[in-house]
């Protein structure tokens, strides 16, 4: 067993556990455009992106990590990584399939970072 999940074994015993609540939620708040989605890296996009919360990972890391220091600082032990949709299928959506792998790394770069 590794260390991490030894160290959650026991939390686990000793008290109840609380994950990180609705990120979507948390995002609908700040009514961000169609710009915002696109940031600087997809400018040229074909297709609109507004709504691809995934996408912010990359383009919005900052405003991400807010919103997981916002759950950590509220008690969650526990966070997400911003990836509800960050499949093939689901990013084909937005034409950008190819590139889930990117938006997985960097939505656990941010959580990482956050929990660190």
């Amino acid at each position: 067993m590794r260390d991490i999940e030894k160290t959650i074994r026991k939390l686990m015993s000793e008290r109840i556990l609380l994950l990180d609540g609705a990120m979507a939620t948390m995002l609908q708040a700040y009514d961000l455009d169609e710009q915002a989605f696109r940031g600087d890296g997809f400018v040229d996009h074909p297709v609109d992106v507004k709504g691809c919360s995934d996408l912010l990972c990359l383009t919005q890391p900052l405003l991400i990590a807010d919103i997981h220091r916002r759950f950590l600082d509220a008690g969650a032990d526990i966070i997400e990584t911003n990836t509800f949709n960050a499949t093939p299928i689901s990013m084909a959506e937005y034409q950008l399939q190819d590139r889930v792998y990117d938006l997985n790394v960097a939505a656990a770069r941010v959580a990482r970072e956050v929990a660190d």
